[in-house]
């Protein structure tokens, strides 16, 4: 068994007010997000399915046209090469995870 502090993680900033601790098990890819008020993640697809789990904070997530607003406990899934996009009404922080894993994502 692999176990992983993500406390000790680098943090990238991958977009403008999207600060990420990434990492990759064999076949997934998790990102631990803090997130600014007023940030986004511009609508986009990729062929991992996708799952948001708000820690803290509110999100406003389009899954494929449909907006809705998460906050913490909410989970949003966005199945395999859907549009998708994110914008942080709050601060705060969510854990992403994306099977199969992303290699551009750098974890």
């Amino acid at each position: 068994m692999s176990l992983i502090d993500t406390a000790q993680l680098k943090i990238i900033e991958r977009l403008p007010g999207w600060r990420a601790r990434i990492f990759n098990s064999a076949s997934m890819t998790f990102a631990h997000y803090e997130f600014a008020a007023g940030s986004t993640i511009h609508a986009h697809s990729h062929e991992q399915e996708e799952v948001w789990n708000v820690i803290e904070g509110e999100l406003e997530v389009t899954v494929a046209g449909e907006r809705h607003v998460a906050g913490p406990g909410m989970v949003a899934i966005v199945p395999p090469n859907t549009a998708h996009s994110v914008r942080a009404l709050t601060d705060g922080r969510a854990i992403i995870v994306d099977h199969p894993l992303r290699p551009d994502f750098g974890g």
